[in-house]
């Protein structure tokens, strides 16, 4: 097995579109949640939402008729890809048969879907040919596995290229597949993450009637998103995309690449238990913490910090605690654990690799970022979870964790890289 490296991350995120901005934001502490600009919610019991701002696609390698043929959640995907290759410093030939592309989202084109089903059932309504108008570019543009498509079209790379869509857990899915594939030698280079832009009136309204957003800081929209303390009301709904660069550590060394960490380890499992709800009993989420470590050959208690998946549903955070306990013992009340949707909101399929460059920030800068908005602890998640302020400190080892609606688990180690 090939050892697997970071070299290059993107990120186009509610706090920030670029590593450095993204970054500092999560050292200040800054949040991204305001009120939803996207469309009307004056009648939505949810109005608030953690958007991406000042996003101009064109900014990233991306001309007009490109953007015209894009849906949102592609121009996300594209864009931190644009940022990763420039920050891996990466030069491409005309073909590359050695890199490949896994990027998902956990959604898809959900605003050209609402688009085109409102100018189709207008039409139909008054009699048109309605039909006749759907463009010609719809499925195309609302496929999950667009991002990916038009990332290996965009840059000639002509290895393996797929998508992955495993809900809240699809960033990190990716990145592990796109890992195994190097450990496997089947590439030698891989752009890998996922992408979300569901901030529209189907999705926040899906996502309201589930219950499973907070709606109860509509007038205080910055302090809504509150993973693990009492007062969680669930979680708010970010959007933005993470892509990160991965290499075999021979083909890095031999160009001279900048090196962020190395993945080490990595988990997988299913709870097989409920379509949205996590399994109370927290067995399979510890399971792939524990396999993550095994992989590594790393013990628990040389973890200096989990990025948890900490969405502020009262549920997930507790379920999530639990694990931690399961696989740390006591040495969970001393880990470092924070959850950064506390500041970018859930960007769904987008999370885990927008929270993996939270981790290589974490062991890059020796900065641990923290939960915001953690106030009133509860007395069942009761563990340290770096409360409102960025914490300086080592960290050699770092887990990132991601659980999807379906009971999809996954877990990444990430390890400070040395040359042993």
């Amino acid at each position: 097995m090939r050892r697997v490296v970071i070299t290059g991350i993107g990120v186009v995120t509610p706090i920030g579109c670029g590593k450095e901005r993204f970054w500092y934001s999560l050292e200040q502490g800054a949040s991204g949640v305001d009120r939803i600009t996207k469309f009307d919610v004056s009648r939505y019991d949810c109005k608030i939402a953690a958007e991406v701002k000042d996003f101009d696609p064109l900014d990233y390698g991306m001309n007009k008729k490109e953007v015209k043929r894009l849906d949102v959640f592609s121009q996300y995907a594209l864009a931190a890809a644009y940022q990763a290759i420039e920050d891996a410093q990466l030069s491409f030939k005309d073909k590359n048969p050695n890199i490949g592309v896994i990027v998902g989202s956990g959604i898809g084109g959900l605003s050209t879907i609402e688009d085109e089903s409102k100018q189709f059932f207008l039409r139909e309504s008054k009699g048109k040919n309605s039909a006749s108008f759907v463009s010609a570019l719809f499925v195309p543009m609302i496929m999950p596995n667009a991002a990916a498509g038009n990332i290996s079209m965009k840059y000639k790379l002509n290895n393996s290229s797929m998508s992955t869509a495993s809900a809240c857990a699809t960033g990190l899915h990716s990145i592990i597949y796109a890992a195994k594939d190097i450990m496997l030698g089947d590439s030698d280079v891989m752009i890998a993450g996922g992408s979300e832009a569901g901030i529209t009136p189907l999705g926040i309204g899906s996502f309201s009637n589930m219950h499973a957003l907070c709606k109860e800081y509509n007038d205080e929209p910055q302090r809504a998103s509150r993973p693990f303390d009492r007062e969680r009301k669930g979680f708010v709904m970010g959007e933005g995309a993470g892509i990160i660069l991965l290499e075999s550590l021979e083909h890095a060394l031999k160009r001279g690449a900048r090196i962020y960490a190395e993945i080490a380890g990595y988990g997988l499992t299913s709870d097989a238990y409920h379509i949205t709800a996590p399994d109370p009993d927290s067995y399979e989420i510890a399971r792939a913490i524990q396999l993550a470590l095994d992989r590594a050959g790393i013990s628990y208690k040389d973890v200096d910090y989990i990025n948890a998946h900490g969405t502020a549903t009262p549920d997930n955070d507790l379920s999530e605690t639990n694990a931690i306990k399961k696989v740390f013992k006591d040495a969970a009340y001393k880990v470092k654990i924070s959850s950064t949707k506390s500041m970018t909101g859930h960007v769904i399929g987008g999370a885990g690799a927008i929270e993996t460059a939270a981790c290589l920030f974490a062991i890059e800068r020796g900065i641990v970022p923290p939960t915001i908005n953690y106030e009133n602890p509860d007395p069942e998640c009761d563990l340290y979870y770096v409360p409102n302020k960025a914490e300086h400190c080592e960290v050699n080892v770092a887990i990132n964790n991601s659980f999807g609606f379906g009971g999809h688990n996954a877990v990444l180690l990430l390890k400070k890289y040395n040359n042993k």
